[in-house]
């Protein structure tokens, strides 16, 4: 990934290490976050490009693979970024339609087999995978790119041989299924009839189009926040605000005022219920609380936040000679930032956006920064998502009862294996470290 190109959220996956023998499917059989759009493998190099169509597909990969290895044949590979690029013209309408690299064949000769029909159909590119369910009479044939199934799905009805056949695309076997409770908390269902894909569900859960690369406005999730005292900081703000993950916050200290933008539209009426009823107190002075205009958010950042993406990056086994002025330097290419919380007694840091999205952009391009290289890049949970503070007395606005410590969980197998679980947190007042046999508080 170029420098200019680190500002950008990348769809594409390297890899590299890839044994010569290696086949897409020994590859392919190992990626579920997302539908793919096209993979290659490139012996000379022992590398490979898996290109997802969303790039919140390349990102959860991404992290799913910081905590433990991807093996073919034995040989761990190596992952990182390729370059971003944006989804062809011709693809994209495609799959505004249901593409898929999967085609589907009903209708199926008994004489047919899973290597005739690789043989037959390979004239349309790459194939890495053919599965036969003989009890149905159908067929699914995955290629190595949406383009050559598109181009089969296209042609094949044309020719006598397959004029009998049912010929239409299936659900590529990368692509995300959510884990059991997901679909009771927004109430669809992975395997209803009609295929609902990972955007439309999305749409669903967040009130937005099922366009995986849409942004419209459909719904209120932006709060307006008035009244801030003068010497009150965004941090400030974000200190006191609970109750929901935050999308971005746009703070106008000219103006006394932000917009505050929620990920989900029914966090953002919860906050605003509670602020209007208990109020909502900013550096010892209550505010105003309203609704801004409706809004929407990418579907790229909602299937991302299902993976564990916030605004916030935690950055591990760092030195000593890592300074808040050095991350400060260096996460700023990709946003503003509203605090960074150093926590040298674990070798940690946390690096909180003002948006999502620059956090989504950091965590795909700082890797490129050497200095970086070897430190555990990962997403850390908003604070502004913990429950909304109890007050030790009803009447002190201020109520110092809760510092609302936010926390992310790293698997602590560092080849894969769980052996137990760290959980970080963060806030501007200190830092919990829990196992599953001790709890300890560090303070700042």
């Amino acid at each position: 990934m170029t420098t200019s190109g680190r500002t950008d959220i990348s769809r594409t996956i390297y890899l590299g290490s890839v044994p010569k023998e290696a086949t897409p499917a020994e590859i392919l059989t190992q990626v579920k976050t997302g539908a793919v759009d096209s993979f290659k493998i490139l012996p000379d190099r022992n590398c490979a490009f898996l290109t997802f169509v969303d790039p919140a597909s390349a990102q959860a990969f991404y992290q799913e693979y910081l905590s433990r290895k991807l093996t073919v044949q034995g040989q761990d590979l190596r992952v990182g970024w390729g370059k971003p690029s944006l989804v062809a013209t011709q693809t994209q309408a495609a799959l505004n339609v249901g593409a898929t690299r999967n085609v589907y064949i009903g209708n199926l000769s008994t004489s047919s087999t899973e290597e005739s029909l690789e043989e037959e159909l390979s004239k349309f590119g790459q194939i890495e995978h053919v599965k036969i369910l003989r009890d149905k009479n159908i067929a699914f044939v995955h290629f190595t790119s949406i383009v050559s199934a598109v181009k089969c799905v296209n042609a094949l009805p044309s020719e006598p041989a397959w004029s009998s056949r049912r010929i239409n695309f299936g659900k590529d076997r990368c692509a995300y299924v959510p884990k059991n409770g997901i679909s009771a908390t927004f109430g669809f269902d992975p395997y209803a009839s009609g295929g609902m894909n990972t955007a439309s569900m999305m749409s669903q859960a967040y009130g937005m189009s099922s366009n995986p690369m849409s942004a419209i406005s459909v719904t209120l999730r932006t709060l307006y926040v008035g009244g801030i005292m003068p010497e009150a900081t965004c941090e400030d703000l974000c200190n006191s605000i609970r109750g929901g993950v935050l999308f971005q916050i746009r703070f106008i200290p000219e103006k006394h005022f932000a917009f505050v933008t929620f990920v989900d539209a029914n966090a953002a009426l919860s906050v605003y219920n509670h602020a209007n009823t208990s109020g909502l107190v900013v550096k010892g002075r209550r505010v105003r609380v309203g609704w801004g205009k409706p809004s929407g958010i990418p579907s790229t950042v909602a299937l991302a936040v299902q993976t564990g993406a916030s605004r916030n990056v935690y950055v591990g086994g760092i030195e000593d000679e890592m300074t808040e002025e050095r991350l400060r330097e260096d996460f700023s290419e990709f946003g503003e930032i509203e605090l960074i919380n150093t926590l040298k007694e674990k070798n940690c840091a946390f690096v909180n956006f003002t948006c999502m999205m620059n956090a989504m952009k950091a965590l795909a391009g700082i890797k490129e920064n050497p200095v970086y290289a070897n430190y555990k890049i990962n997403y850390g949970k908003d604070r502004c998502g913990n429950p909304p503070k109890r007050q030790a007395n009803p009447n002190s606005a201020n109520g110092n009862s809760s510092n609302g410590h936010t926390s992310i969980t790293h698997s602590a197998g560092a080849t894969g294996s769980t052996t137990g679980s760290l959980t970080h947190q963060n806030d501007s007042s200190g830092y919990t470290q829990d196992t599953s046999t001790s709890a300890v508080k560090y303070e700042e």
